[in-house]
């Protein structure tokens, strides 16, 4: 028996995205399609097949630059953190070189602290795979909170790769989709393919 194929399957028959994980977007089209009523008891939403509910607009702005396989991952998070009480928006997404070599040379050429190890073409962001959140209350954002770590259990639930997770730089609001074929690679091996699908114009995810 193929777990995973069925699970493909189902996500396939449902209209929801196609990964192989059983992730809450999942499991709520399966208890809407058995029962035709979400778990909370609502009407099932009107969703475009293989999309999550929308989320606040700022979020929706940085999840359009993502690539379409990491959209309702994005939304997932940000709906479940809400879902238990914890308002976050998804802030930063896809960064060209350029934008990812200024973050570099914060702490080294430039004032500031050093908040990244990598040069441009050596993030996850550069490949619109990777987004960072931020925890809010209300209007006001909070740049440290122990949410963070509740939001990353949820991340890390979801199938994201979770930046508190990490052994040098430990990046809280940092989550990324790890593409399949990555499953047994480094980072550095997966960073060295992701620069050569981008340079010859090979999907990503494919």
């Amino acid at each position: 028996m193929n777990i995973d194929a069925m699970v493909r399957a189902v996500q396939k028959e449902l209209g929801v995205g196609v990964d192989g994980r059983p992730g809450p977007q999942t499991w709520m089209s399966i208890h809407t399609r058995i029962c035709g009523t979400s778990a909370a008891g609502d009407p099932p939403p009107k969703l475009p097949a293989g999309t999550h509910q929308k989320v606040d607009e700022r979020s929706e702005k940085v999840i359009a630059g993502l690539r379409p396989e990491v959209h309702s991952y994005a939304r997932a998070l940000v709906l479940k953190a809400a879902s238990v009480g914890i308002t976050i928006k998804v802030i930063s997404g896809l960064r060209t070189y350029a934008e990812q070599n200024a973050l570099y040379a914060k702490g080294r050429t430039k004032a500031g602290s050093i908040v990244t190890n990598a040069r441009g073409g050596f993030s996850n962001h550069n490949f619109g795979i990777a987004f960072d959140i931020g925890v809010f209350r209300g209007t006001s954002y909070i740049s440290e909170s122990p949410q963070y770590k509740a939001v990353g259990a949820i991340g890390t639930d979801l199938g994201l790769d979770w930046g508190g997770n990490w052994t040098s730089i430990k990046d809280e609001p940092h989550f990324q989709l790890k593409p399949d074929w990555a499953a047994n690679r480094t980072e550095r091996e997966m960073l060295a393919e992701l620069r050569n699908r981008n340079d010859s114009g090979k999907a990503i995810y494919a």
